[in-house]
C-alpha cells in the first residue's frame, strides 16, 4: 500500500461511525405487526443476504459546487484495478457518497446509492443517456463523475439523501 492511500484511508475512516448510523438506518424497517405481536420482532432487516457498502467522503468545498454528482475513482496510476472497474463488473451494493463539514469532523451532505440501478443505467442507456465526465488530478488519479438528475426514475439509483441535497 501507498502512503497516500493510508493517508486517505485514515482521513476517510473518521466518518464511519457516522456512515454506519445513517446507512443502518435504512437497512431496518418496522416489522409488521403479525411478527411483533408472535415473535417479538419490532425491526427486520430490509435485506437478509449479505449486504456490500462502498464508502467514499469528499473534502470540503465540493458540495455546493457539485450537488447532484457523485465521482468513481476511474484510473490509478498504478494501474491496479478502480472502484469504477470493481462497481460494474459486479461488486458492491450501495454506494454512500458524503461531503465533509468545512471543519472535517462529520458528513453534512450524502447521498445513499444503489449500483444495482447504477449498472442497470449503465447497461440500457450507456454513456449516451447519461451526464457524466472525467476529471483527472495531477498525481494521475482519474475520477468518473455522474450526475444523479441523468438516470432513469425507475429503478431509482438515490435509496436516500440528506435533507439538505
Amino acid at each position: 500500500m501507498t502512503f497516500q492511500y493510508d493517508i486517505n484511508r485514515q482521513w476517510s475512516d473518521q466518518f464511519i461511525p457516522q456512515i454506519k448510523s445513517i446507512v443502518g438506518s435504512h437497512l431496518l424497517q418496522a416489522a409488521p405487526d403479525m411478527l411483533d405481536m408472535t415473535q417479538a420482532t419490532d425491526l427486520v432487516m430490509l435485506d437478509v443476504r449479505d449486504m456490500r457498502i462502498a464508502a467514499r467522503v469528499r473534502r470540503p468545498g465540493y458540495a455546493d459546487r457539485y450537488p447532484y454528482q457523485f465521482t468513481v475513482r476511474s484510473r490509478l496510476p498504478s494501474g491496479a484495478e478502480t472502484e469504477l472497474s470493481k462497481i460494474v463488473n459486479g461488486k458492491g451494493d450501495w454506494l454512500f457518497y458524503g461531503h465533509a463539514n468545512a471543519s472535517q469532523t462529520a458528513v453534512e451532505r450524502w447521498y445513499l446509492i444503489d449500483l444495482n440501478a447504477f449498472r442497470a443505467a449503465l447497461i440500457r442507456q450507456g454513456s449516451e443517456g447519461l451526464c457524466w465526465g472525467n476529471k483527472c488530478n495531477p498525481d494521475g488519479t482519474r475520477f468518473t463523475w455522474f450526475d444523479v438528475r441523468s438516470f432513469p426514475a425507475d429503478p431509482p439509483l438515490v435509496v436516500a439523501r440528506s435533507a439538505s441535497q
